[in-house]
């Protein structure tokens, strides 16, 4: 047992992360924020033009984050793809049941 107040030791992933996959990580990142970012901005828009001014003279860029988004999904979709197939398979020595 542990005592009061001490922690256990953090054991990390046993995948090892090759440089491909280490170079796709930013991209996969932005490309998450990008999806997350347009998605608000297509709610808070739809929001607005619900509730603020139903006949805005605005029609044109309300949807644009949501064409974005739609883009965004298969960009990051792809970019995930990539970057799991990137990752080295985790040896059989480190698997739990060994």
């Amino acid at each position: 047992m542990n005592a009061p107040g001490r922690r256990m030791p953090c054991y990390r992933s046993t995948r090892r992360r090759s440089p491909a996959s280490r170079r796709l990580a930013p991209a996969v990142r932005w490309a998450g924020r990008l999806l997350c970012w347009s998605l608000a901005a297509g709610m808070t828009t739809a929001a607005l033009d619900l509730v603020a001014s139903p006949q805005a003279a605005w029609p044109t860029v309300w949807p644009l984050p949501w064409y974005l988004t739609g883009l965004s999904i298969p960009a990051w979709a792809i970019l995930r793809a990539r970057e799991k197939a990137a990752q080295d398979p985790p040896d059989g020595d480190t698997l739990p049941g060994h």
